[in-house]
């Protein structure tokens, strides 16, 4: 299922890529016979990674812009026992005309000392892990930033849940609501499907419940000064059935820039699901600092 959803996400920025291409060619063509070049900006909702910026310019954007950055957190403790926490990601953006795609990778590995059962020789492994991937793709419906259409598709894996996998897929529209050269706001809604594949349990096989959603997202961003960012996403995916599993997810992150491609981030993730196992909790939260690298 991984691999499908990795080879899925590059398909689609793919088909992206080759569609900007030729919109370019046209509009190039155009513009040779008019002389007119008329301003475009394909400012979307940056809803699936940190690179959106508060401040950016109405100007076309006929040749391809690839950007993207990396991070990487790491906490590790010895002892009477050793353990470590790895958090890392990586965030791709490729925007040209009228088009935006985003591909978002985020790894979170717990390891520790493991006493093998048989021998009982004590090794270093990993425990737990928990891995999200997710790509979405926006085209402007005009030439200014206000209207879009956007596809999301949306996979994650955690060991530290009831659920052996999560994913869904959805489209719809979006409007980039408000802008100013501190601050930012945009937000999409659209139908989706959903999958949730649950733990087996003592008393229960592992089980794939399938649903019909509605999907909301939210971004706003506020230039706190040169060096300092503050960005909030909320996203929810809300089951049409009553009794079925709805996601919901709050997102903060303050972002200081050390250099000019050096930044250090803290993060705080609260998620929420409404049907789990008797044994784990509803709300689970997570704070990270890392170290991002922008290329």
């Amino acid at each position: 299922m991984f691999r499908f959803l990795v080879l899925t996400s590059f398909f689609f920025l793919s088909i992206a890529a080759y569609a900007q291409k030729s919109y370019s060619q046209n509009e190039n063509n155009q513009v040779s016979i008019s002389g007119i070049n008329a301003p475009s900006n394909a400012t979307t909702t940056d809803v699936l990674s940190s690179l959106e910026k508060a401040v950016q310019t109405n100007t076309a954007h006929n040749v391809p812009i690839l950007i993207g950055s990396a991070e990487l957190g790491f906490l590790y403790k010895s002892g009477d026992t050793n353990s470590a926490d790895i958090k890392t990601g990586v965030d791709l953006r490729f925007e040209q005309d009228r088009w935006l795609s985003l591909l978002k990778i985020d790894l979170l590995i717990k390891k520790a000392d493991i006493a093998d059962e048989e021998t009982g020789d004590v090794h270093f492994r990993t425990t737990d892990q928990k891995w999200t991937i997710a790509s979405q793709t926006n085209y402007s419906l005009g030439r200014s930033d206000k209207h879009y259409i956007y596809g999301n598709v949306w996979y994650e894996e955690n060991d530290f849940s009831s659920f052996i996998s999560q994913s869904s897929v959805s489209s719809g529209w979006g409007k980039h609501w408000y802008k100013t050269n501190e601050a930012s706001l945009w937000a999409d809604i659209g139908p989706g499907f959903k999958r949730d594949q649950f733990r087996a349990t003592d008393t229960e096989p592992t089980t794939t419940i399938t649903s019909w959603i509605i999907q909301t997202q939210a971004l706003y961003i506020r230039k706190i000064n040169d060096h300092v960012e503050l960005k909030q996403y909320f996203s929810a995916k809300q089951a049409m059935k009553k009794g079925e599993n709805s996601i919901y997810k709050a997102e903060t992150a303050l972002t200081t820039k050390l250099i000019s491609t050096l930044q250090l981030k803290f993060t705080f993730t609260v998620n929420y699901n409404t049907d789990v196992e008797d044994d784990k909790k509803n709300l689970n939260t997570q704070t990270a600092i890392t170290l991002v690298y922008s290329f």
